[in-house]
């Protein structure tokens, strides 16, 4: 199963794709950002946001989609922006037959290290270690986002 995993936003847009084998091995196959420019229409971003998504998905051809759900937001404008994107990212995935699930930060806490109040760097080391990476993976939005492709593989080898 290759699984594609996102940590959404406007201006910094997290993925992560790995492969896990028939034992449940996760390897890491790519992982990076989408970046839009801060002084940008919203639309034009959220165009980016499509555009290279819908690149990634041809080129790399994941099967699932494992988003992060957004749970919280001090800020409602970076509410409604991170909201958009993740519209965005649904649509997308969708159009390219990708069966979509949703985990909130909690959940993805809880399926990589088995405690949902787990910091950063508890969440970082975890997927390095899991995917027997010599270094966390940067920027800290990549590692989000295999963090949630890696939540998904756990979550399915459960049921």
């Amino acid at each position: 199963m290759r699984i594609l995993g996102i940590d959404p936003g406007t201006g910094i847009l997290g993925f992560g794709v790995i492969d896990v084998d028939q034992k449940g091995k996760a390897t890491l196959v790519d992982a990076g950002v989408i970046r839009t420019p801060v002084k940008q229409a919203d639309s034009d971003r959220l165009l980016t946001i499509y555009d290279e998504l819908h690149e990634i998905i041809k080129e790399l051809k994941p099967t699932v989609m494992s988003v992060e759900k957004l749970f919280f937001a001090k800020n409602v404008t970076t509410a409604m922006s991170v909201s958009q994107a993740r519209g965005v990212v649904l649509l997308c995935g969708k159009q390219h037959g990708l069966e979509l699930f949703e985990y909130t930060p909690m959940q993805i806490k809880q399926g990589i290290t088995g405690y949902g109040r787990a910091d950063k760097k508890q969440i970082q080391e975890m997927v390095r270690l899991i995917l027997g990476l010599q270094e966390v993976p940067k920027p800290d939005d990549a590692a989000d986002a295999l963090a949630a492709a890696i939540c998904h593989s756990s979550t399915v080898r459960m049921s």
